[in-house]
């Protein structure tokens, strides 16, 4: 019998002439491994919130949805309370109690159970998931990928049959969200939870799935393993989510059977490719100089130097000692841990916080002789990690708006700078909605055009790419180029190692309240263990030098032309 059986499901938000959701049918089988991908906005969260009814939407539906043979409205609330859990995107929105082992209780403690029963589930969760250390803190002294562990133990405490997740990674670094989908993975195969996942970082939970069911425009597209989804979608621009190892097999000839992981790539690289020199030591001496000497003809518009910053008095240093330049119209983008002082450099860098010691030149002037009219009047930018605290209105289009009245333009122009930045970021048809009604991705793009209408100098980004789909991240890179040769300076903090591979041109490692390093993109990737990208972890034995999926297509395309 299944566990979920869902039945031509269809849905409608109200006032809404489209459907959220239409034609939805598959099952899932208990121990089950199911991963949900799909472009923003096509119908993921709504689908997921469908899984348990205090979580359905407000709006018409039509279909089925079983839960054990049984109509899921039918299965009491205590049941699916603790048959299904339930984990977040943001994991502060789900944390409810103060400290950590009150959290690790709490929903144990509403089902009822005894204190001898709560105790014994406190401790086995935390043992599990290695809390001990952290039992006893608060929880805001968490970080990001300890808040989000948390939340999973919370909800294992109660022993769930299924396990459902709304883009459970989106906000950790990537050995922060490799630790975590690993420990899904182990609830997987060691408990025998289902577990059902949204996620747009698909080279990890790819390989840990039995099935994927690929949505698009709130259809069902496919419903298969994933070593058949993945080629099937070759013509699909959903095919730029899809794991490195699965676009480097179809882009170079589709020999053999398709990989999914590094391993298997990097053995079916060995078994089809050959090593060869392609390019002469020469040749990319006189590529680095002409690139290193460009890039000193260009001035320096970021300048900081020797900041130091606290958030109390009497507390620790977030910021230490941190100097960095960049230069004029290039996309620095810098990565970390989470809990590092990444944001919080940001911050310093906008004028929103002060340093209690060092300096900042944006343009040769020092930061505090900058006034905020001037400074954030076609000058800077600034898109924050949660794009919800840019929203003030009840629309998309009432957003732009109410951002374009204070541009210095005529009516007609304002219109056509809205509708340019309509265009730019594709929201067109979520104009009339509410911000808020928004998936994550179209938050980030509504949020996005709302800070492009101010046509900054500079624009400071806090993870523009989080809930973004592979396809609106290659036009978010279309967009930043445009930006940069208009001359616009693009500093950037991210986890997604593969978008700053791809499209940085700096980037810089931020450890422990500072920049420990920075070099050109592809020097940075290139050796890396961790924070380098996938498809270089395949390829670096017989192309050390390959960085991206790109990079790694044409060499194989060149050693089959040579050979």
């Amino acid at each position: 019998m299944a566990l979920f059986e869902i039945r031509d499901l269809s849905f409608f938000y109200p006032e809404s002439e489209k459907p959220a959701l239409h034609g939805i049918n598959f099952s899932i089988t208990q121990g089950e491994f199911l991963v949900i991908c799909g472009k923003s906005g096509c119908g993921k969260t709504t689908l997921l919130k469908h899984f348990k009814t205090v979580m359905t939407p407000y709006g018409v539906r039509t279909g089925e949805i079983y839960f054990e043979g049984q109509l899921l409205e039918k299965v009491s609330q205590r049941q699916q309370a603790s048959d299904i859990g339930y984990v977040l995107q943001s994991p502060d929105n789900q944390i409810v109690t103060d400290k950590v082992w009150h959290e690790l209780a709490f929903g144990v403690e509403n089902l009822g159970y005894d204190q001898q029963t709560i105790r014994l589930r406190v401790a086995e969760m935390a043992s599990y998931f290695g809390i001990q250390n952290w039992f006893s803190k608060r929880v805001e002294e968490l970080s990001g990928g300890q808040k989000q562990i948390l939340n999973l133990a919370s909800v294992m405490a109660m022993q769930p049959k299924v396990l459902v997740l709304d883009e459970p990674t989106s906000q950790l670094d990537p050995i922060a969200a490799s630790d975590f989908l690993a420990t899904i993975q182990k609830i997987n195969t060691e408990l025998g939870t289902t577990i059902i996942l949204i996620e747009h970082r698909l080279e990890e939970v790819f390989p840990m799935a039995d099935k994927v069911l690929v949505l698009e425009d709130g259809g069902q597209l496919m419903f298969d393993s994933p070593r058949k989804v993945g080629p099937a979608l070759a013509d699909n621009d959903l095919f730029l989510a899809m794991p490195s190892p699965v676009q480097i097999y179809n882009g170079s000839g589709q020999e053999g059977t398709c990989p999914l992981t590094v391993c298997e790539g990097r053995n079916w690289l060995e078994q089809h490719y050959k090593k060869k020199q392609t390019e002469t030591p020469q040749k990319k001496d006189n590529i680095k100089k002409k690139h290193v000497k460009k890039q000193e003809e260009k001035e320096t518009i970021i300048d900081a130097k020797e900041l130091w910053f606290r958030y109390e008095k009497t507390g620790q240093d977030v910021v230490k000692d941190l100097s960095f330049r960049v230069k004029k119209g290039e996309l620095f983008c810098i990565l970390g841990g989470n809990g590092t002082g990444k944001t919080t450099t940001l911050s310093l860098l906008s004028g929103i916080r002060k340093p209690y010691r060092g300096k900042i030149f944006l343009e040769g002037k020092d930061i505090r002789k900058i006034k905020d009219k001037e400074m954030f009047r076609h000058f800077m930018g600034v898109l924050p990690q949660n794009p919800q605290s840019l929203f003030v209105t009840d629309s998309v289009l009432g957003e732009l708006e109410e951002m374009a009245a204070d541009l210095q333009a005529g009516k007609t122009e304002k219109e056509q700078k809205i509708q340019q930045v309509i265009q730019d970021t594709q929201i067109g048809h979520l104009l009339k909605m509410h911000p808020y009604d928004l998936s994550g991705g179209e938050q980030q793009r509504a949020a996005l055009a709302k800070v492009l209408l101010l046509e900054p100098q500079i624009l400071l980004l806090d993870e523009p790419t989080k809930g973004l789909d592979g396809f609106y991240k290659k036009k978010l890179a279309e967009i930043f180029a445009g930006l940069k040769k208009r001359g616009t300076t693009i500093l950037m903090v991210s986890h997604d190692i593969e978008f700053c591979a791809a499209y940085g041109d700096t980037c810089a490692m931020f450890f422990n309240g500072s920049i420990v390093t920075s070099k050109k993109a592809r020097d940075f990737f290139t050796g890396n263990s961790f924070y380098t990208t996938a498809a270089n972890r395949m390829a670096r034995n017989i192309f050390p030098d390959a960085v991206t999926v790109k990079d790694v297509i044409e060499r194989c395309r060149t050693v089959r032309q040579q050979g």
